[in-house]
């Protein structure tokens, strides 16, 4: 038997059978422009318990508290370096990261309850941004 140039022709694909499968990630929005800016408040879940629903949180930035004179570990190496000897620890030198994650510290406008949420590394962030005005400049 001989084949006919009808049965030797591939079957015909769509376009789209070809395309890859769409990818079901969702995008975030940014909340006001770039990475590094953040709105002065939040609507987001309150863990008190009081609360337990979303409520508006006012933002802001988290900031390390002074270093207490005395902690045990202070006063262990004060009385360690006292005296003549030079310097007795290890000073770390070999600093890999040139940003720090930002956390966030929201409070909750209901129950003032505070809640932390870190975010990614970047080197400029500021909450609320300076907004620039028509015929106005930024100083």
């Amino acid at each position: 038997m001989l084949a006919t140039a009808t049965s030797l022709r591939p079957a015909r694909v769509s376009a789209t059978a070809l395309a890859p499968p769409p990818t079901h990630r969702r995008r975030r929005k940014p909340q006001l422009g770039s990475h590094g800016e953040r709105s002065k408040t939040k609507k987001t879940y309150c863990k008190n318990k009081e609360c337990r629903k979303h409520t508006l949180h006012k933002v802001t930035q988290y900031k390390k508290g002074k270093d207490s004179l005395s902690a045990q570990g202070k006063r262990r190496y004060d009385r360690k370096q006292s005296g003549y000897g030079g310097q007795t620890k290890p000073v770390f030198h070999k600093k890999a990261k040139t940003t720090k994650k930002i956390v966030l510290k929201l409070q909750c406008q209901s129950c003032k309850h505070y809640s932390q949420h870190a975010i990614k590394r970047c080197k400029h962030f500021e909450i609320g941004g300076d907004k620039k005005g028509k015929g106005t400049s930024l100083f």
